[in-house]
Formats: C-alpha cells, structure tokens, sequence
C-alpha cells in the first residue's frame, strides 16, 4: 500500500494526536529544494515563473522525482547550457563532438565504457499493489471512471525486466529526451502514450506548487477525511497515481500535492494524464542514466511495454492471444514471473548493438486506429511540464516513428521561458508542430498507417475533415453523462433535471450515430 508522506504526523497536527514534531520536521510533504550543487542543477530543466514570491523552504537533498527548486529563478531553460563549457574534445567510444551530449561524462555509458563497475539497476515498481487494492467498489466505480484514469488498473506489469530496462536507460540521453541506437534515435512519444495507456494527451498541464505544511494537513483533512464516497474515492485515486503514473523510488510514498487534481473529480479529466505520464517517465529516464543513479522509478509499464512494441527482435516478450482492439495496448503483454526471462543488461547490451533498421517496428499501432486515433499534438516540439517538473519533447528527432524521412535536426537552442510560456505553447500547439518533411517507406508498415502532419501554423480545421453535427452530440450526450454518474448534482434538483433532460436530447440526435460511423469510415477507406 503506498502512504501518504507525513499523513499520520500530519493528522496529528489536528487531532491533538501529534508526536511532538514541529512543523519543520513535516516540511517534506511537498516538493523540496534540493542544495545548489551542479548535479542538483543538471536535475530538472528549470524555468521561471515571474508572477510568484520566492518561498525557499529548509533545503534538503532527496533522491525523489518531485523534488524541484521552490526558489523559482530565471535561468537557461536547456539542460546543457552549464557543461557547455566542458573542455571535452571527444570521447572514446563515445559522441566524438560533445556540443549535443553536454552531460556524457556524467552518463552511465561513459561508465560502462571505460569498464567501470555498474550493479544492476533495481526498479521500484508497483504494479502487484494495485492488483493487491483490486478494481473499485461500484459506490466509487463512475466517479473512478469520470477522471479518465481507470485505463491504469488494467495496464500493469508484475514483473520488470531488469536487464531489458537497464539496457535502454543506458542508451538514454536527457539532452535529446531520447535513445540513441545503432539505427539512429527512438522515444517514447505522446502517441505511445495515448495507444499504450488510453490517457488523454490532449487537455490543461497541472500547475501546482509545493504545499506548506499546513496546507497540506489541511488538504488532507477536507479531500480524504470527510465520510462520503467522493472521499473514498479521491483515496484510491491517489493510491492508483502513486503506483503507476507518479510511482517513485521511495516504493511506499506519494505526494500530498497531487491531490490537488482530485479536488473536484468532475474536472479531473480536463488533465492531459498522458502529458504527465510521459513527463514523469522523462524525468525519471534523466536521473537514471546519470552514472551515480543505480534505481529507476516512474512507470514501468509504459517504458516496458514500449520496448514490447518496437524491439520484437531484442525483448523476448508473450503476446496475449485474447486481447482485445477495444483495450488499451499495454494489455496486449503478458508479463509476469513466467514470463520474464533472467537476462543479464550485457547480453541485451549485445541484441541492441547488432540492430538493424528492419529490426525495428517504427509506425505502431495502424489495427488500433479505429479505436485510439492519431492526434497531431504529438507531433509538438517543445517543453513540457506536470507541475514543478519541466523535460524536452523533441519529436523532430524520431520522426520516422511517424513514418517519415529523418533529416538532421536543428541544433539545441538555449532558450529563455516562463512557466507561462510553456502553457501559452501547449494551447497553441498547432504553432510548434514539427516539419515531418516526405513520407517514407517503413519497414514492416503500409503507407496507409503514416499519420498526416500538417505544417506548423496551418489551420487544422482546413487540414482535417470537418466534424459531423452527429459526433457533437454524442460528445455532448457522452459528458453529461459522465457528469450525471459523478452524483455531484442532487438527483430530483431542477440542475438534475435539466441536465437529463439535455442528456436525452443530444441521445436522441445520435440513434443513427452507428450507421453514420460505419459511412464515414467506408467513405475514407474509399478515399484512399
């Protein structure tokens, strides 16, 4: 069972039951500031926030994933900036022009080369802990269902496989947010993400800021100590986020500050999860390819599950011969003890050496499309953030993942930006879109699979088909819905009433929404 970071001594706070501990002690229940040390500094890519007060809690140095500066400074936005002034010309068996690579002297490859010990990489995953809490009681079943975060309780993977995982974080480079392969570079895209976990990659990026501890125990006390159902089910929420999208090498603790998007679980879903899976897994990928690190957290299930799909050849997986189109990908795996085969990170450290560009699967997905489409927001460039921590999502750089024509991307650029920045160019994402360039023929993948990306600043509305009236109403009919089994209005109230009643209407507008479906889909297939 993951526990709340400082919740019993926290409570203690209010109910007089306290350990005698002053406030200070308790200070870790938000994120904290680690010492500026030049490795601390390498971290997280920090940016600036203007609009807020500096508040600089007690420092204290922690291995942990939401630790981010509190102290919110401007300062260079790429990670590289600071070990630019690396007097490196080269190294062997490594990047022989360090301007890109600023940090491999620090990287876990340059150990590896130069024969220096490396244990194996111990994961913290949970997986058996959400399968041990099972599925929600059906009192807290829709409201679970309502914040689009149930698709987690199904995608889990028991087992990790150590060597497999070690063997693609040493090939991890946070400069690029990307592996670097004998065939080129792959990631982990918002694409992965959507078809692997279904979370939405499409919505508003968290904001929250570390919590003092008073606010903190008051959070507690209103969201998880009142005695209704929405309590309950903030609770196992908060115990299903801290196991798979936010799991960190504490292996017992997840942040109080997250529950700040459990407040009100009728706008839980306005979130793009799918970002803040991908930031979390980043970030962690960044500590854990640096050559002092030797634990990995976040998720494992996604980074898994992602070397299922596209290193057939490498990972010796078990495909799951009943799995069904309608569910999220990552169930598609069967992975358990059984399953997992002991093989040592050098023995896949030979597989991944001798692959070849047929090797690869590069465009995924193509069967699943009728289910899980492809939206170009994954095709943006640029920064992205879940609260405090801030990664590159540098799409260019893979984009025969997309079916196109790699080229050789444009140099890192130092930049400046805000907290705001990085918002204002999510909502206008269509501004940031990556120049994908030719079509090309992939390997393993028909051309009717390559995704249309638009160019940057083009209108999407004129590059997509138009949406049907028929689709609008059974996005409307499909929210109010949702809304009316989160029980937030009061059944028999005149608001109650009014939404079932515009509830049937768009219902009725979509009867024939199946045979509009199935036109339309034919119609396509004609087209092309």
């Amino acid at each position: 069972m993951v526990r709340t970071r400082g919740l019993g001594s926290a409570l203690g706070h209010v109910t007089a039951r306290g350990v005698g501990r002053g406030d200070h002690d308790d200070s870790d229940d938000a994120p904290q500031r680690r010492r500026p040390t030049a490795s601390a500094q390498r971290q997280r890519v920090a940016v600036t926030a203007a609009h807020d007060e500096p508040v600089i809690p007690t420092p204290d140095v922690q291995d942990d994933p939401m630790e981010a500066p509190a102290a919110l400074e401007d300062i260079l936005a790429d990670t590289g900036a600071e070990a630019s002034e690396d007097k490196h010309e080269g190294f062997s068996g490594g990047p022989s022009d360090p301007s890109v690579l600023t940090l491999y002297a620090d990287h876990v490859a340059c150990s590896v080369w130069t024969g220096e010990e490396c244990p194996e990489l111990k994961l913290s995953s949970h997986g058996r802990k959400v399968h041990s809490l099972g599925r929600p009681v059906p009192a807290i079943e829709g409201l679970v269902a309502g914040t689009r975060l149930s698709p987690l309780i199904a995608c889990l993977v028991d087992t990790g496989d150590r060597g497999l995982l070690f063997g693609f974080v040493e090939r991890w480079h946070r400069e690029t947010s990307s592996f670097h392969l004998p065939v080129g570079e792959l990631t982990i895209t918002l694409d992965d993400v959507s078809s692997l976990l279904y979370l939405p990659v499409i919505g508003d990026l968290h904001t929250f800021e570390p919590l003092h501890v008073d606010d903190a125990v008051q959070m507690l006390v209103d969201l998880l100590m009142a005695g209704h159902w929405t309590a309950a089910a903030r609770a196992y929420l908060l115990h299903l986020l801290g196991c798979t999208l936010f799991a960190n090498k504490s292996a017992t603790i997840v942040h109080v500050v997250y529950l700040e998007a459990l407040c009100d679980l009728s706008m839980t879903e306005r979130y793009a999860w799918g970002v803040a899976a991908l930031v979390h897994m980043y970030d962690q990928l960044n500590d854990a390819s640096m050559s002092h690190n030797r634990q990995l957290g976040s998720y494992i299930t996604l980074l898994q599950c992602w070397i299922y799909e596209h290193f057939s050849s490498v990972a010796d997986s078990t495909a799951d011969q009943e799995y069904d189109e309608d569910s999220p990908h990552a169930c598609s795996w069967i992975v358990t003890k059984k399953t997992v085969k002991s093989i040592r990170t050098p023995a896949y450290r030979e597989r991944l050496d001798r692959l070849r560009i047929p090797d690869i699967c590069w465009i995924l997905y193509g069967e699943h499309r009728e289910v899980r489409d492809f939206h170009v927001r994954s095709c943006y460039s640029g920064l992205l953030r879940w609260g405090l921590v801030v990664v590159y999502y540098r799409p260019e750089r893979v984009v025969r993942q997309f079916g196109y024509t790699q080229t050789i991307p444009a140099p890192l650029v130092d930049s400046w930006v805000s907290y705001d920045d990085i918002h204002n160019r999510w909502i206008h994402y269509e501004d940031h879109i990556i120049p994908a360039g030719e079509p090309r023929v992939v390997p393993q993948a028909p051309q009717t699979n390559i995704p249309h990306v638009p160019e940057p600043g083009a209108s999407l509305t004129s590059a997509e088909e138009p949406r049907h009236a028929v689709e609008v109403c059974d996005d409307i009919a499909e929210r109010l819905e949702r809304h009316l089994s989160l029980g937030v209005v009061t059944p028999g109230s005149s608001t109650h009433e009014v939404i079932e009643e515009c509830f049937k209407l768009a219902r009725s507008v979509t009867q024939d929404h199946l045979v509009y479906v199935r036109s339309r889909h034919r119609r396509r297939t004609d087209q092309a």
